[in-house]
């Protein structure tokens, strides 16, 4: 008898490499809080700190753009007071970004105090949710 056929040759090596994401999608947006009167930053608004770098940090392939920073209070203490302190605020978060490696010059603070609320409450209020300061990172 005849020898059996060979067999057939294996199906060709499809290789796809995975669609990369755009760095966009590693935009960063968080809330670090605040103690009562206070402008320092707590261990856990640290952590916040830490890990929104570490996110943009993951993409090598991805860098910081805008940072915007937007401190805020409760409506406990006077509206000038208030103003100041939220100012205080969003230049500790700045510092502590800059302190990680972000070029200050990216980074651009404001201060609203007592307005845009997080919670809305009446005048004369310690509302921890109110004591913020809102991060936005861009990356690019």
């Amino acid at each position: 008898p005849p020898p059996p056929p060979p067999p057939p040759p294996p199906p060709p090596t499809v290789t796809q490499t995975a669609p990369v994401a755009e760095c966009s999608t590693v935009n960063q947006s968080f809330v670090v809080y605040f103690e009562w009167d206070k402008a320092d930053l707590t261990s856990q608004a640290s952590a916040v700190v830490d890990q929104a770098i570490a996110n943009i940090r993951a993409r090598n392939d991805c860098s910081t753009g805008e940072v915007t920073i937007v401190g805020h209070t409760d409506t406990s203490g006077s509206s000038t007071y208030n103003q100041r302190l939220s100012a205080r605020r969003a230049a500790v978060v700045a510092g502590a970004l800059q302190s990680r490696g972000i070029a200050s010059e990216s980074i651009d603070t404001a201060a609203r105090g007592e307005n845009d609320l997080a919670k809305a409450t009446r005048d004369g209020v310690r509302e921890p949710l109110n004591r913020r300061s809102e991060v936005t990172i861009v990356v690019r």
